[in-house]
């Protein structure tokens, strides 16, 4: 049977058509990058990154380097002595002048949790706040609207992911709210757990896993218990600790635990850094 000619045009068409109608929806749902601004290199970046107005620090398990923010020169150092009971540093947030560091003593058991503070200009230890009465690993802590924010991890499967929370506390360390996560986050977390969180200026939960190159944005819920997933970003890092710049908006710190790195990246929907 010879072939009709307006069939065959009626059919491109239509291919046109769907073409065009998909391309603009992929295209939406690509999420721009975090933009890499400058990589230091840190043998401490093992476990997170915390920042101020002039430096930057490093945290491994049982140590912490501080490092100028300009150039990278390092300052500097503390190690826990071998019969501190410090074993397990996550990430840390400085707020007036100290460094909070999250801190269990996982994997041992039974688990143990503490916030260790520290000077931020001397690295001087100062203060181990017990958390006797909590489950699962302290992870990180942050400050945000006037109240503390840790996160609590659990790893596994997926049922024992799903006991990850956020917990808001008040300057008494009282325990005020306690949020979950969601599966679209959970999912990407596993086979770990949540490691690291940071609150934007604009009341964005900013988080990562342990492996993955991407942080999962997040916002309170307007009812119930569960966080709200908005989007997941690519970023140059590989999970771990993040911290916010809180003098340079719009600017957020990471670390590649495989390159022994600390990463300054500029966030794609925030304003520009200075």
């Amino acid at each position: 049977m010879p072939s009709n000619p307006n069939h065959f045009k009626t059919l491109w068409f239509l291919c046109l058509v769907l073409f065009c109608s998909v391309l603009p929806a992929q295209a939406a749902d690509k999420q721009p990058d975090f933009r890499e601004l400058k990589r230091f290199p840190a043998k401490e970046a093992h476990q997170a990154v915390a920042v101020d107005e002039s430096s930057f620090y490093a945290i491994s398990s049982r140590g912490i380097a501080r490092y100028q923010k300009l150039d990278g020169t390092q300052l500097k150092t503390w190690t826990g002595p071998k019969d501190s009971h410090i074993r397990h540093l996550n990430s840390g947030v400085v707020i007036d002048g100290k460094l909070y560091c999250a801190h269990s003593n996982w994997p041992a058991s039974p688990l143990k949790n503490t916030v260790e503070i520290f000077d931020a200009k001397t690295l001087k230890h100062l203060e181990t706040l017990k958390f006797p009465d909590t489950e699962g690993a302290i992870n990180w802590i942050d400050r945000w609207q006037d109240k503390w924010w840790i996160a609590f991890a659990f790893y596994g499967k997926l049922d024992n992911v799903r006991k990850t929370r956020v917990v808001r506390y008040n300057d008494h360390w009282q325990s005020e709210a306690t949020y979950t996560f969601p599966d679209s986050v959970l999912k990407r977390f596993l086979p770990n757990s949540n490691s690291g969180g940071a609150w934007s200026s604009d009341g964005k939960l900013y988080t990562t896993g342990h492996d993955h190159g991407e942080l999962y944005v997040l916002e309170l819920p307007k009812s119930g218990t569960t966080l709200k997933h908005i989007t997941t970003l690519p970023a140059p890092i590989t999970g771990q600790g993040i911290a916010w710049d809180q003098s340079n908006s719009g600017t957020l710190y990471g670390i590649s635990r495989r390159q022994k790195q600390v990463i300054k990246m500029q966030c794609p929907t925030g304003p520009k850094p200075e």
